[in-house]
């Protein structure tokens, strides 16, 4: 385990993490973890005992039937960014669970940055069950361009690793499985006849938009030069030009044709799997269904297999307990406002001081995650310091508020802040992982969109499921103290926000209700066993 805590430089090309659990499955009639087909390229092992933690949900008895008859390996491909790595990895313990091998395949660019470098270690050390693969891969020619841009070009450079590594496994993979946005990859998975499905790990409402984004933009003007005019996606709610994914925003931009270049190519999978559940995005799985998001061919088939979440409980042996929960257990049940942007989000000193200005005057008790502002507001990819929360925050703001709040540097462990009893609120950036999560633990949410789909998420999760309420100049980055207050007080004081929580327990239960047996997401993930045995519905 000393190899998953040492530094990137130090790293070998092989975190050698595997070990598939045995308590509950036999694998290829194997009698020792030395048997098992990843084995010869898998240095060390851990013991063939492992016994899976009582968190993880009961398997169906469905999926235990696939799996008895024929475990499975497949390879996980992420994109790059923590944001794509998490889901990924979730993926990853779904698919042990149910008897079936899996490995993540992580693209490890000489120009990572670090704080997705320090997630693949924390993340390996904390499952054991999982291999991972550092398959190395040149930076983007063009270091000038966005990092959207830079991303794919790395991603499409990396396909002869990707490619050397399937060709190399002891025994063919049987399916590979990829980030949305590692299209490139379906050229090496057809030159190896690998089936090629596309995890999605966004909401399935963002999905239906994408893929007939193609099709629909050209006709448009730039979605920056219409402002609040509705955007009519096929059978989807309208949404704001302002709303779009910023990366979007200007259709001649480089940004934007790799977007389109991306969402045009993940039609041609053999199905999606999404980071969803059917009760909360009927509107846009019936749109998916009806086939009328890609026109002239085929939709690929959708399985909402989600939520896919961590569940907020300790993965480790011996892993210490963050100060932030001792905090929180001394707070009364619903009482604590927590606000996290997720793992890259940050805003401007400017914002720092009116969200603690906004704190402050709502008197109500908060646990906040600050990070240092980006040098560039465009690139909120680049690496930053500790904050200095003496220069950031108003003069005299932790002294004020030490009695009722925690201000913490850089990271929380969110899953486990959300499913504390004390926490009442979520203020959020709209990452579906944090929205996942927080609809998981029933708390409502406040949202403040900043990058990527997150505006479109807000969008859905403001005005069809229900779940949370708009922090109003979001658009333009400036929420004032006085709209952050008056939001703190609308959820955890008035009537609205009595609704917005039994909302969010209704959609806790349906949540669970789809990953339990017979659920909607177990069947789902079922008929995408069927589907790969099958040879896929498009093929």
């Amino acid at each position: 385990d000393a190899m998953t805590r040492c530094s990137k430089s130090s790293w070998p090309t092989f975190i050698p993490l595997i070990q598939l659990p045995k308590n509950n499955f036999s694998f290829h009639s194997a009698t020792s973890s030395s048997d098992h087909p990843c084995a010869a390229w898998c240095p060390v092992l851990h013991s063939p005992a492992h016994t899976l933690p009582d968190s993880f949900p009961p398997i169906s008895a469905m999926a235990a039937a696939a799996a008895s008859a024929s475990a499975k390996t497949f390879v996980l491909y992420p994109s790059l960014g923590v944001g794509h790595l998490n889901p990924m990895v979730e993926l990853a313990k779904h698919l042990l669970r149910r008897g079936h091998s899996a490995v993540l395949a992580v693209v490890d660019p000489p120009d990572g940055d670090p704080t997705s470098a320090a997630a693949v270690a924390r993340l390996a050390e904390a499952n054991p069950s999982i291999a991972f693969r550092l398959l190395p891969a040149p930076p983007s020619p063009d270091p000038a361009a966005h990092p959207i841009k830079r991303a794919h070009d790395t991603l499409r450079l990396a396909n002869p690793a990707l490619g050397g590594f399937l060709r190399a496994l002891p025994a063919p993979a049987d399916a590979l499985l990829l980030d949305m946005f590692c299209v490139d990859a379906l050229d090496v998975a057809a030159e190896l006849a690998l089936p090629a499905y596309f995890f999605f790990a966004s909401a399935a409402s963002d999905f239906a938009i994408f893929l007939n984004m193609p099709y629909l933009y050209p006709g448009l003007p730039s979605f920056k030069d219409m402002g609040d005019t509705l955007v009519h996606s096929p059978g989807m709610r309208p949404v704001r030009a302002v709303d779009m994914p910023l990366s979007v925003q200007d259709k001649e931009s480089d940004m934007t044709k790799t977007r389109m270049y991306q969402f045009k190519r993940i039609a041609e999978g053999r199905g999606v799997l999404v980071n969803s559940f059917d009760w909360l995005e009927p509107t846009a799985l019936k749109a998916l269904a009806d086939g009328v998001c890609v026109p002239g061919r085929p939709t690929p088939r959708v399985f909402c297999i989600g939520p896919l979440v961590n569940d907020g409980k300790k993965s480790g042996d011996g892993e210490t307990r963050h100060e932030c929960l001792a905090w929180l257990d001394a707070q009364p049940e619903r009482s604590v406002v927590f606000l996290c942007f997720g793992s890259i989000g940050a805003v401007s000193a400017a914002q720092l001081r009116e969200i603690a200005y906004g704190l402050e005057s709502s008197g109500h008790r908060f646990l906040w995650v600050v990070r240092s502002p980006p040098a560039d507001p465009a690139d909120v990819f680049q690496p930053r310091l500790e904050p200095d929360l003496d220069a950031l925050l108003p003069e005299g703001f932790m002294e004020r508020t030490r009695d009722r709040g925690m201000v913490l540097k850089m990271w929380a462990p969110q899953a486990e802040v959300l499913r504390h009893a004390a926490t009442g609120a979520f203020v959020t950036h709209c990452g579906w992982n944090s929205a996942l999560e927080a609809i998981m633990a029933g708390v409502p949410m406040i949202c403040y969109p900043m990058y990527a789909e997150q505006a479109l998420n807000k969008v859905f999760m403001v005005e069809e499921m229900k779940i949370a309420v708009p922090l109003e100049g979001y658009e333009k980055r400036m929420v004032k103290a006085e709209e952050i207050e008056a939001k703190l007080r609308l959820v955890m004081e008035t009537g609205e926000g009595r609704k917005l929580r039994e909302t969010l327990a209704a959609a806790r239960k349906m949540a669970s209700d789809a990953i339990s047996n017979g659920g909607s997401s177990e069947v789902a993930f079922a008929e995408f066993l069927r589907d790969l045995e099958n040879g896929g519905c498009n093929n």
